[in-house]
């Protein structure tokens, strides 16, 4: 029964995965895509939770989700530019 719980927990984690990264690929919003990147990364590191890869499961978390999920949010949040407004132009 054990097993089957496992198998459960690995099949949601992949089906978030590959939803997920489907919808990094093809989102208009930077946003979003940037987000739903953050998601895959975590469902990567439940997979490796599943499969009793503790250590890389938590080295996913702190450094991909953390790291560099912060920093693709703030190099997008910081560089986005509206297009067409020519309220900054003087």
């Amino acid at each position: 029964m054990y097993v089957f719980g496992e198998l459960i927990a690995f099949a949601i984690f992949a089906i978030i995965l590959i939803v997920s990264s489907i919808f990094v690929i093809k989102a208009e919003n930077i946003v979003r895509a940037g987000l739903s990147l953050i998601l895959s990364l975590f469902s990567v590191a439940g997979l490796y939770m599943v499969l009793n890869a503790y250590f890389l499961g938590i080295i996913q978390v702190l450094v991909y989700v953390g790291a560099i999920g912060v920093l693709i949010l703030f190099a997008i949040m910081l560089t986005k530019k509206e297009i067409g407004s020519d309220n900054d132009v003087r």
